[in-house]
């Protein structure tokens, strides 16, 4: 079938070899430089806006990576089944649109999105989704509530004002009490003036002011979300704000029981250099200096890997949330599979979620020791069938139990920050799009073929390209722009984004 008559989506598939980074190799940076700054100029007979002029007045000018990482302030919604939790979530979200990536797979592991209000961001936490035990539904909401408080800034506590306060809400009042921290309680479902006597009677539970709201309407949450701002802190006591500079920070991740704190142990053990703990609760992150191949690293938020967690109910959730937090606070994420099994659907999942976050990647495959012929055979194919969106992550096989082979993981940390960190040249950049274009153009559509008129690094970290074009440039050819990249200017181990602005040349339509 001809390129023409394929569906948009499908892969490009270049025909014959070419010499790009030959001809790029031979290429001086003086005369890159000069023939991007020609490439900038003919932009200007075309239709920019504000936001591409900043982009193109700062070329080559970096200055974003030397800022603190500062993590949000977290805001919990807690309450017993069917008060109306969600749906104060999403209205929380919805009136300043914040985006929420719910890629599919990814759903039930997410539970923390990111808000603003008043131009200020937070991070909500929904504890909607739980499931509840055979323990008793007053006890499991109430130590499900409480994970949640643990890890929380600020906590909305929402109760159905029709119904009143029940057994289960006094168990979770009696919790709340406990954990000191500011607590709003949320009268839900009260959807006119008439009904904001049935909010009164909740002064009772001893949380001050009931804030009368209707999710469904949208009735007080502005009032109740301008009440919440004034308590919330600049950052979030259980994230913090990590400075810039001083070690490189690991993220340890994967689904329980693959290895993490024997591995995190085996690393530590003899070479451990000081433990860093905030203080607080006993749930809180802890993060580890480590001496590991002559350096330092910092492995954040460790505290669920090295201790086990006491509560069973909401575990799952509580993991996942360590795992956003560790990754917002990471700059390379380490995810560990087990070997010896089956790569499952969580593993999948966490992949992403490290994806979303753009951090930096290595893959370990602990328990090596434990493979056989057999099963590397099974296991290579499930890498192809299941991680070939992500070959591009170094692969190192260790065994955390006996140490084998823990010395590799340093050169694997090094490459992926390294591509992670890395910056294109602009007029390299160009270079090599010119070269690419030459050699493979874009298929012609609807007789038009779309031109790339300019492109420049927007940002690391993980490295972000935009591409000025002339029409929309199918998602089959941006991923071999995106694959080349990787190739010519080797990006092993890091996530890479490209992006297109379609501009129209001036007086188009006048």
């Amino acid at each position: 079938m001809s390129e023409n008559n394929s569906t948009h989506d499908e892969e490009y598939i270049p025909v014959g070899d070419d010499d790009i980074a030959e001809r790029l190799a031979e290429l001086s940076e003086e005369e890159a430089a000069v023939r991007a700054q020609a490439l900038l100029s003919g932009l200007e007979d075309y239709e920019l806006d504000e936001e591409d002029s900043a982009l193109l007045a700062g070329l080559d000018s970096f200055d974003d990576d030397d800022e603190d990482v500062v993590i949000p302030p977290v805001l919990a919604v807690i309450g017993r089944p069917n008060v109306g939790k969600s749906t104060l979530v999403n209205r929380i979200l919805g009136r300043r649109e914040a985006v929420v990536e719910d890629t599919p797979g990814v759903t039930r592991d997410r539970v923390s999105y990111s808000a603003e209000w008043m131009g200020r961001p937070f991070t909500i936490v929904d504890t909607g989704g739980w499931e509840h035990d055979a323990k008793g539904i007053h006890a499991s909401v109430a130590d499900q509530a409480e994970i949640a408080a643990d890890v929380a800034d600020a906590i909305l506590f929402v109760v159905d004002s029709h119904v009143g306060a029940t057994a289960t809400d006094e168990a979770v009042v009696k919790m709340l009490r406990k954990k000191g921290k500011p607590v709003f309680l949320v009268a839900n479902k009260v959807d006119d003036f008439n009904q904001e006597a049935e909010a009164a009677v909740l002064w009772g539970l001893g949380f001050g002011q009931p804030w009368p709201v209707s999710a469904l309407h949208g009735r007080g949450t502005a009032d109740l979300l301008d009440a919440v701002m004034e308590k919330l802190p600049a950052h979030s006591a259980f994230g913090g704000m990590i400075p810039s500079g001083g070690p490189r920070r690991v993220a340890l991740i994967g689904r329980p029981n693959v290895g993490k704190s024997s591995l995190l142990n085996k690393v530590a053990g003899s070479e451990r250099v000081v433990v860093d703990e905030y203080a607080g609760t006993t749930r809180d992150p802890v993060d580890e200096l480590v001496e590991l191949g002559g350096e330092i690293w910092r492995f954040v938020d460790t505290a669920g890997i090295r201790r086990r967690q006491h509560m069973a109910v909401g575990s799952d959730y509580y993991a996942s949330l360590r795992t956003q937090t560790a990754l917002e606070k990471a700059e390379v994420a380490v995810i560990l599979l087990a070997a010896n099994e089956i790569i499952s659907e969580q593993d999948v999942r966490i992949i992403q979620l490290a994806i979303e976050a753009g951090r930096a990647m290595v893959i370990v495959y602990n328990k090596w020791d434990e493979v056989d012929e057999d099963r590397r055979y099974y296991l290579d194919q499930e890498i192809e069938r299941d991680l070939a969106h992500i070959e591009w992550a170094p692969r190192v096989n260790i065994s955390a139990k006996t140490g084998w082979h823990k010395d590799k993981l340093v050169p694997a940390l090094n490459t992926a920050l390294d591509s992670w960190d890395k910056r294109i040249p602009t007029g390299k950049l160009n270079a090599f799009l010119g070269e690419l274009v030459a050699a493979h153009p874009h298929p012609v559509r609807g007789g038009k073929q779309p031109r790339i008129l300019f492109g420049t690094q927007a940002s690391a970290r993980p490295p972000r390209f935009v591409l000025f074009t002339t029409g929309f440039l199918d998602p089959g050819y941006r991923r071999f722009i995106t694959r080349r990249l990787r190739e010519t200017f080797g990006f092993d181990g890091s996530p890479i984004e490209v992006s297109m602005r379609i501009r129209e040349r001036r007086g188009r339509n006048r």
